[in-house]
């Protein structure tokens, strides 16, 4: 079963499963975003939601986490059945950055409504239930660490706006992702409330951020979530 935990230092979120579990959620994602022309104005919300998929793919590797998860198996069990079997199994894991995953979750529901609009209307949709389920767990892990007013006003900002990212300037993330980096660990959780929001509403500061990209965007002849902003992530992340 996949379970999404907040890290030690609440720097990130710990997605774990075994082999099948992330590679179900894979797949799930991959049908769901679809061919990389289909959504061309979401085309910067499906790059980074594929980002997260390419550190999940490479947990799988064994190149992130490895963890032993007790499966139910004890020798009363062994004895009764007169098997063998081991005792623990394999986990992979990946810490993903708090805004990074929020914007993720959020960002999947545009594809899962513009899947359902032009693939497949099915509400029996295994590719739709698997994104679903992994977008609940998500929002059951922010339930139990934001403050149930603010966790309200998430729910009802999530539910007023639609679509969420046409044409967003998906940099902003990276400005959130370092912003929340140099926060302590108790401003981490004090504030992670007010990140979520910042995703689901253009302040100042985005508004400010997308002008500049479509003003470079402009010169460049270059599609605005083609550009990159010149920020600089810590070589090593305390998670």
């Amino acid at each position: 079963m996949l379970t999404i935990q907040p890290t030690e230092r609440f720097a990130g979120f710990r997605i774990s499963g075994d082999y099948w579990d992330i590679d179900s959620l894979l797949t799930a994602i991959y049908e769901v975003t679809g061919d990389e022309n289909r959504y061309f104005d979401f085309q910067g919300a499906r790059n980074r939601i594929l980002h997260v998929c390419l550190e999940l793919r490479n947990a799988t590797k064994g190149e992130r986490n490895i963890e032993f998860v007790t499966n139910g198996i004890h020798k009363g069990l062994e004895k009764e059945k007169e098997i063998l079997a081991p005792k623990k199994n394999v986990y992979f894991s990946v810490e993903v950055l708090v805004p990074e995953l929020i914007f993720t979750a959020i960002a999947l529901n545009d594809f899962v409504r513009l899947h359902q609009e032009m693939i497949n209307p099915s509400i029996w949709n295994i590719h739709v239930a698997t994104v679903r389920k992994f977008q609940a767990t998500v929002a059951a892990t922010l339930e139990e660490l934001l403050e149930e007013e603010h966790y309200t006003v998430f729910l009802q900002m999530l539910h007023a706006k639609q679509p969420f990212y046409f044409r967003y300037a998906t940099q902003y993330v990276d400005l959130l992702n370092i912003e929340y980096l140099h926060l302590s660990v108790e401003e981490r959780k004090s504030h992670m409330s007010a990140y979520a929001l910042r995703l689901l509403r253009e302040d100042d500061s985005y508004i400010a951020l997308k002008e500049q990209l479509m003003t470079t965007a402009s010169f460049t002849k270059h599609a605005v979530h083609e550009l990159n902003l010149a920020v600089k992530y810590p070589e090593t992340i305390l998670w």
